[in-house]
């Protein structure tokens, strides 16, 4: 179709650019099409989603180059297209609506709206014809444009009242220690003891609730904590939400076993993976929890990672025409490549049959074998290059702040846990490519492609980056990172704090204004910015024990506690808070730091210990023998001083 009518030239989302040859007469979001939709009285379609998602293409495909429904859209509607992932401020704001006006939500998001921007109707995909008690988009555009004509006033006092529903402001609580049992506790009436997981299908690894539960099996001995979160772990390698050719983790999986997933992979989820592995690898030192997490790691440093450094977003769920056609595999191609002996053994191994498991194909998956079954390591890679030639997996090559911020601490954590230098080489490449690419006079930018940056940072972007500080300072113990962070956390109270009712908004003042501005608590595949600026304080509060920090961290608790107390599970970050203030990890305060080379302590003490570098002068951290003396705090005690590094390490209380 001709571009003639379409907007979207120039753009360089890669989801906007999916659709420029569309004969949909698309905007992207701004004044321009706002302002036609006031001169001609439209109402406005949003439509929101992202280019690796499987029913943003369904609904493309069906609708969107359907010249029906273009026709439709282009006569009656002014017809405008959001990269999320580009601007997550609106997405926040319109899912909020999707989910209040549905009760549920996802991508792509379908909105319609006035030429203020006030939605009064909403949904996610919708087929081009009505089906099975599903309305259709044809009709449902015939639909708004004839209410929207006749009875354009009562539409009007809909957005109103909906708009009075959102705008309600938080109130906050009180960061009580038992919601922390309580949250335990209904995470064992949700958990799978069969599957692993929590719920009912479509199932997502929520890798920050396994954090949580790790965590809370550390401090507090609860076994049931232990067994929940390393079940899960080990399901999700052995299913087909892993892949085991390419190695790396799905978004999520479509049923109870991991065994079919939704085929695209989101940088997010295999960060957070990686650090729940590394955490379970701590607890438990079983190979296979590290061998997740180093092939996740193999797989973004292979697959994901730009030749200047920074991550890549996301690689599609479709493929070769069809959704995971990529990941999918006959026995006969498997033993044609790898003769028939090797062929028929692999075969076994990964589940791949003549009936198959999807569509007639096999997902690789070893729910049926030994996952510490190595033998077939070398067979991997011709397996993987073949797959390679067959066809080629979109990639999503935008660089986002926030993502890259969670994968440079994953992999600063791996590389405490192995040692491997190249995780923390590449963890550093990665923030330099952020210092010098989407960080300009202190402002951070959310994205960058094509060598265009996008716009400027919201909320989870500074606090992502935080994170990321301080895993570097915990991996290097360069006090520059800790001295960014706390430069980071200045420029977060100063943007987005709510200095009345507390808590932080998603957006600055600086930023456009929309028809809310949100503050998000509740974690969804990625911890809120609020949660996970709860856990920098708390962790910030012990680095630099200040007054000020401590302050800050309990005023961001209670805040939180106020929503957390609904339904704690769905708060997993601020219940990692929150535990680490009332647990604390153990401490090392290390005096005369600068009479000794401190670079290898990252890698002899535990990952989780918090080590606190201070100069010989220091009254409060007297030395010993006028040597560099060492001071461990556990709990809510501290151990006589000593000068033994050595002693340290056995003094330190090994997982319960």
């Amino acid at each position: 179709m001709s571009t003639l009518y379409n907007h979207l030239q120039g753009e360089t989302s890669p989801y906007l650019l999916q659709h420029v040859e569309n004969p949909v007469d698309w905007y992207p979001w701004g004044e321009e099409a706002f302002q036609r939709a006031r001169e001609e009285q439209k109402p406005v379609f949003l439509s929101i989603g992202y280019s690796t998602c499987h029913w943003c293409h369904v609904m493309a495909h069906e609708s969107f180059e359907d010249a029906e429904i273009a026709a439709l859209l282009n006569r009656y509607f002014v017809a405008v297209k959001v990269d999320k992932e580009e601007r997550p401020d609106i997405d926040s704001i319109y899912m909020t609506v999707c989910q209040a006006l549905t009760g549920s939500g996802g991508w792509p998001t379908s909105v319609f709206m006035t030429p203020d921007q006030r939605p009064f109707f909403a949904g996610t995909y919708f087929p081009k014809d009505s089906r099975r008690g599903m309305i259709g988009l044809r009709d449902l555009l015939t639909l708004v444009h004839e209410r929207w004509e006749d009875d354009r006033e009562a539409l009007l006092r809909q957005g109103m009242e909906l708009m009075a529903q959102l705008d309600q402001s938080k109130t906050g609580g009180k960061a009580c220690p038992e919601l922390l049992e309580t949250a335990v506790e209904l995470y064992k009436r949700s958990y799978d003891r069969s599957c692993g997981g929590f719920g009912r299908a479509p199932k997502f690894p929520a890798p920050h609730n396994l954090l949580f539960l790790l965590t809370y099996y550390e401090r507090c001995g609860d076994p049931a904590c232990l067994e929940m979160a390393e079940h899960t772990l080990v399901q999700l390698y052995r299913g087909g939400i892993f892949d085991h050719i390419g190695f790396g983790f799905c978004r999520y999986s479509t049923d109870r076993q991991f065994l079919i997933p939704h085929f695209e992979k989101m940088l997010y989820d295999n960060a957070l993976l990686i650090l729940a592995y590394c955490k379970a690898y701590t607890l438990t030192k079983k190979d296979l929890q590290l061998l997740a997490a180093e092939r996740t790691a193999q797989y973004i440093l292979r697959e994901m990672t730009s030749p200047e450094g920074g991550f890549y977003s996301a690689q599609d769920a479709d493929s070769g025409g069809g959704e995971g056609n990529y990941y999918l595999f006959t026995p006969a191609e498997l033993t044609d490549l790898l003769g028939e002996t090797d062929g028929a053994a692999f075969n076994q191994q990964f589940d791949i049959s003549p009936v198959g498991n999807f569509e007639g194909k096999s997902i690789p998956n070893l729910l049926h074998s030994d996952p510490e079954d190595r033998s077939f390591d070398r067979a991997i890679e011709p397996v993987y290059q073949y797959r390679r030639q067959r066809c080629t997996l979109p990639l999503d090559d935008k660089i986002l702040t926030a993502w890259n911020g969670l994968m440079i601490a994953a992999l600063c954590r791996l590389y405490q846990d192995t040692g491997a230098s190249a995780y923390l080489e590449a963890a550093k490449r990665a923030d330099r490519f952020i210092q010098e690419h989407l960080c300009q006079d202190g402002t951070l930018f959310v994205s960058m492609r094509a060598g265009k940056r996008g716009v400027r940072g919201f909320l989870d972007d500074y606090a992502s980056y935080l994170f990321a500080q301080l895993a570097l300072y915990h991996a290097t113990l360069e006090r520059s990172y800790l001295d960014r962070a706390e430069v980071l956390c200045q420029a977060v109270n100063h943007r987005f704090l709510d200095r009345e009712k507390g808590g932080y908004y998603f957006y600055d003042s600086e930023h456009e204004a929309l028809i809310l501005r949100p503050k998000e608590t509740y974690d969804g595949a990625i911890p809120s910015g609020n949660a996970l600026m709860a856990w920098n304080l708390v962790r910030l509060s012990q680095l630099v024990p200040t007054e000020a920090y401590r302050q800050m961290a309990e005023h961001q608790l209670n805040f939180l506690a106020g929503d957390a107390e609904q339904y704690p599970p769905g708060y997993a970050m601020f219940l990692l808070a929150l535990l680490d203030q009332r647990d604390p990890p153990p401490k090392v305060t290390i005096a005369g730091a600068e009479q000794m080379d401190w670079t290898a302590i990252p890698l002899t003490l535990p990952s989780d210990t918090i080590v606190v570098l201070r100069g010989a002068s220091d009254p409060d951290y007297p030395l010993i023998a006028e040597a560099p003396t060492f001071y461990l705090c556990q709990g809510r005690s501290c151990l006589p001083p000593t000068n033994h590094l050595d002693n340290v390490i056995r003094r330190l209380k090994p997982p319960v």
